[in-house]
């Protein structure tokens, strides 16, 4: 079980957040559907295809904006901490995702709809979540950076390795153009330097905890 360094939103405030975000997306749906504005009163069942038009935005939502769904957790092992991709909140974004385009599949077989403004809303529900995070999530699935007192160790899909704290040189941090931290450079004493690529592992959470653990743990070797 880890240790969550970043709690969910509030329920209430969740709540209250969906609700607003949900009856923007009911104002905006009828635009979808191939019905006239001063006609939607007159159309059965619209009214659902209008519920499920905004419950594919409320999903897509949860996904991208995890906060509210999703706490950030670190997982503590004896003299350190691991940073890696929470499997479970990856596993339950793909449960929930897949639950888009079956609401979008039924609303184009059941309705008539406006096939470009449909496209466009279909494009805005499903493609945030697979390029910010379903995607990302996917290709990181093994990748973590642990840190304890003797030993550093990583894994960056096929790259990996483990560094003992005792034979390390030096450690450098290097940070973006924002003074966040960016990238490790590993530098052991016998053998070549080794840059990790906390940029590409989905760690960019962890940034704060991260550094925070290098300058207080490794401080005798930063440079």
């Amino acid at each position: 079980m880890g240790k969550i360094i970043r709690s969910a939103y509030p329920l209430d405030f969740s709540i209250g957040l969906l609700l607003l975000i949900f009856g923007m997306a009911c104002l905006l749906s009828h635009q979808i559907f191939d019905v006239p504005v001063h006609e939607i009163h007159d159309s059965e069942g619209l009214y659902f295809g209008m519920f499920l038009a905004s419950l594919a935005v409320i999903i897509m939502v949860i996904i991208v904006w995890e906060e509210i769904l999703f706490p950030l957790k670190i997982k503590e092992i004896p003299g350190g901490i691991v940073f890696r991709n929470h499997h479970t909140k990856l596993i339950v974004q793909l449960f929930i995702y897949c639950s888009i385009p079956a609401i979008l599949g039924f609303i184009y077989f059941e309705y008539e709809v406006n096939h470009f403004r449909f496209f466009m809303w279909s494009a805005v529900c499903m493609l945030p979540p697979i390029i910010e995070k379903i995607i990302s999530g996917v290709n990181n699935y093994n990748d973590y950076l642990k840190l304890t007192q003797d030993t550093i160790e990583y894994k960056n899909n096929e790259k990996e390795g483990t560094f003992a704290v005792s034979h390390i040189q030096k450690i450098i941090i290097i940070r973006d153009d924002r003074n966040f931290l960016h990238k490790i450079e590993i530098v052991p004493e016998k053998e070549s330097s080794v840059i990790i690529d906390l940029d590409e592992m989905e760690l960019d959470d962890f940034y704060t905890f991260i550094d925070q653990f290098l300058t207080s743990k490794y401080k005798h070797l930063l440079h």
